[in-house]
């Protein structure tokens, strides 16, 4: 009886599990059906059946150049990954191994500044930006991601890191490891589950973020989320082309998170279970 109702609650839950994974996912499908509309067939409302036409991928493809703005995210993603993991990792790793009275109170204001609007400092943000020759260059927007996502970055890292013995280091040490040595030679090969989830969800967080890269740039270093707001004119918003850009924006993020799901998962259940 006991089985029984064992495997009727996983049934249940994995039901359950279904039902909210598509209603997650709808939103993206009904863009990728939407996409494969013609115009006047996308203004007449809501129709999951398709014509299933190539129409607005191809002109999407003439009137905006898809292979530049996809290179900016490529290089700002993954640039600004590098570099907050440049800077994240030393800090973490101080945080975990040799915390002060200060640590908990840094770790909080860090995780407060995300909390602040982002329009609250736009205006110095983009003043800075013209000052210093920044505005619309792959320089000033890598900077700029890094920043946001930073605290986020530490934080992962820190709770990582808290997982793994201080002994191990300490032994390390004793062995005659510099500060350098423990860090890349012993740490960083155990937390590797935790750094890879955490590269992975940053890429995620940069390629997805719309309104600074919209803000702060033109055209010289415009990613994908500029590419898609491109197609929002005074004229009126154009749906089927507007899906159409949207899913090749979406199209590399998701390949990339499907084949990775198991690392993320594995990452962030990092030390969950001892």
């Amino acid at each position: 009886m006991a089985r029984a109702v064992s495997t009727r609650r996983m049934a249940v839950a994995t039901i359950a599990a279904w039902i909210v994974a598509l209603i997650i996912f709808f939103p993206i499908l009904y863009t990728i059906i939407t996409s494969l509309k013609s115009e006047p067939e996308a203004i007449q409302g809501f129709n999951l059946i398709p014509s299933f036409t190539l129409e607005s991928y191809v002109t999407v493809q003439t009137q905006r150049d898809y292979f530049k703005p996809f290179m900016n995210s490529v290089v700002l993603s993954v640039g600004s990954t590098l570099l907050a993991l440049l800077v994240a990792v030393p800090a973490a790793w101080s945080m975990a191994f040799s915390p002060t009275n200060r640590t908990k109170d840094i770790l909080m204001w860090m995780l407060s500044t995300k909390m602040m609007p982002a329009v609250a400092v736009l205006v110095p943000i983009y003043l800075i930006f013209r000052d210093t020759g920044l505005l619309d260059t792959r320089l000033g927007l890598t900077i700029m991601l890094t920043l946001i996502n930073l605290p986020i970055v530490v934080w992962m890292l820190y709770t990582y890191f808290r997982e793994i013995p201080g002994e191990i280091l300490e032994a390390a040490r004793m062995d005659g490891a510099t500060l350098w040595g423990e860090i890349v030679y012993v740490l960083a090969p155990m937390a590797v589950p935790g750094i890879a989830s955490t590269m992975l969800l940053n890429i995620i967080l940069a390629w997805n973020e719309a309104f600074w890269t919209i803000r702060l740039t033109t055209t010289n270093a415009a990613p994908l989320t500029a590419f898609i707001a491109s197609f929002s004119s005074p004229q009126g918003l154009f749906w089927a082309k507007l899906s159409a850009a949207s899913t090749l924006a979406i199209a590399p993020i998701l390949i990339m998170g499907w084949f990775s799901q198991k690392q993320l998962v594995r990452g962030l259940t990092f030390g969950a279970v001892k």
